[in-house]
């Protein structure tokens, strides 16, 4: 019996290493509630984050250091997924989306497995993140201010979502 045919993700021809901006969206390994929702309090200040969420301001910070022709604007933590808007900002070779994504996924997970053989973290099933991501080309500053709104309200729409559990 024939392998069903994997939905192509990215736009065929289309240069991911060119300037633009780009919303990602990455999902855990079977959509896993392996991170925890961040709240806002105070004038926008943040808590400590959890461990485990820490993991992702650390990279998303090391990840900028690395690749210096990218910014990531905004992003959000879910409990099973992540939304960032990433920029190009110069072109260069071996600096594309997919190499800013491979490493930011490699990182994580090489940092989370750490945790979870020194017992800080709880262990997850195979893999942390699903083999691929979503991505969308922001096309125009009406686009990108939608993807900002977009990212700015998913906790409270998760919440509203998921009303029945503790977040």
């Amino acid at each position: 019996m024939p392998l069903p045919q994997r939905k192509q993700n990215r736009l065929d021809k289309y240069d991911y290493g060119q300037v633009g901006a780009y919303f990602v969206t990455l999902c855990t390994q079977n959509r896993q509630h392996i991170f925890e929702i961040e709240h806002t309090v105070g004038n926008d200040l943040r808590v400590v984050p959890p461990i485990q969420n820490q993991i992702i301001h650390k990279w998303i910070k090391e990840t900028e250091n690395k690749f210096s022709n990218i910014t990531l604007d905004k992003y959000v933590i879910m409990p099973d997924h992540l939304h960032f808007i990433l920029n190009i900002t110069e072109r260069h070779i071996g600096r594309s989306l997919q190499d800013v994504m491979r490493f930011f996924k490699t990182m994580t997970t090489n940092e989370y497995i750490k945790g979870v053989k020194n017992n800080i973290l709880p262990p997850f099933d195979k893999k942390l993140w699903q083999k691929s991501y979503y991505d969308h080309i922001i096309r125009n500053q009406e686009d990108y201010n939608e993807v900002w709104e977009y990212i700015e309200n998913n906790p409270q729409k998760w919440i509203l979502q998921n009303e029945t559990q503790d977040y």
